[in-house]
């Protein structure tokens, strides 16, 4: 019954994706099937940490969160866990030995959503690291787990394909973070009076970003490439569309790449995939 038990417990994190990123869902179908259950356990957990600082407002979510943190640890020293979100993050952690760091930064950035309203320089490097690119090598060491070498060659790229995401996200959902929870994640910017030249630098950051990561993209190995390099079209798809709006659109509406044009993406990725010019 130990099976049933964890195949529920997956089913969970399974769902949980599903139901929260169409676009993740559409990545990870494409990775190798060796890869996909990890790759869905790690994004159900991500997801419930986010949620308790994002979403529980009303509740006393400083405490959910610190209960949250701790059962996690448990859960990966115990190796079970009646949480089926973290019952199935700790198989993950314990078969492909994530580093305890990872997790670390990780719970570390989403506190720092409990504590902080408006960061520094230096407090957003870290949130950005603990919040984004944690997670990016948490997926490398799935598909890297016994081979430190490419590990250690590819988690450059890794990162800055999950700095790139996360000041997507901050701009898309500047709407959300700024008007409504007063959150200002950019150091000395004004998003009521959000100028072009304010706008373009955040974005030249993002391009380049985008570009580092598609360097180690195309490097991984072919059961890992085609899910990410769909993921990474499909925001930089999002990227161009807020590029082009007017830095006064920002904070009016939350940028979405369209179901049709994600088919389209997803299409085209694997044309490109079949002909060997990915």
């Amino acid at each position: 019954m130990m099976e049933t038990f964890r195949q529920n417990n997956l089913t969970c994190s399974i769902n949980t994706t599903r139901a929260y990123s169409t676009s993740f869902s559409l990545g990870v179908k494409l990775i190798g099937k060796e890869y996909r259950e990890h790759i869905y356990r790690i994004y159900g957990f991500v997801r419930y940490a986010d949620e308790i600082v994002d979403t529980f407002f009303g509740f006393d979510r400083e405490t959910l969160f610190r209960e949250f943190k701790e059962d996690t640890y448990k859960a990966i020293a115990r190796g079970i866990s009646l949480n089926p979100i973290l019952d199935s993050f700790q198989k993950t952690v314990n078969e492909c030995r994530i580093d305890r760091e990872l997790i670390d930064s990780f719970l570390d950035s989403m506190e720092m959503d409990l504590k902080y309203s408006e960061y520094t320089n230096d407090q957003l490097q870290t949130y950005i690291y603990g919040s984004a690119e944690v997670v990016g090598l948490m997926c490398l060491r799935v598909f890297y787990t016994n081979n430190e070498n490419e590990y250690n060659e590819l988690k450059y790229p890794a990162r800055k394909l999950g700095e790139a995401f996360q000041k997507v996200n901050f701009l898309r959902d500047a709407q959300d973070d700024y008007a409504n929870k007063g959150r200002i994640y950019f150091k000395n910017i004004d998003f009521n009076n959000f100028s072009v030249e304010a706008k373009k630098q955040i974005e030249d950051d993002i391009q380049f970003d985008f570009d580092e990561a598609y360097k180690g993209i195309v490097k991984l190995k072919p059961a890992a490439r085609l899910g990410v390099y769909l993921a990474y079209r499909y925001y930089l798809n999002l990227f161009y569309k807020i590029k082009n709006a007017r830095p006064e659109e920002i904070l009016k509406q939350r940028f979405r790449i369209s179901n049709r044009r994600k088919g389209a993406l997803m299409c085209k990725a694997l044309i490109r995939n079949a002909i060997g010019i990915l």
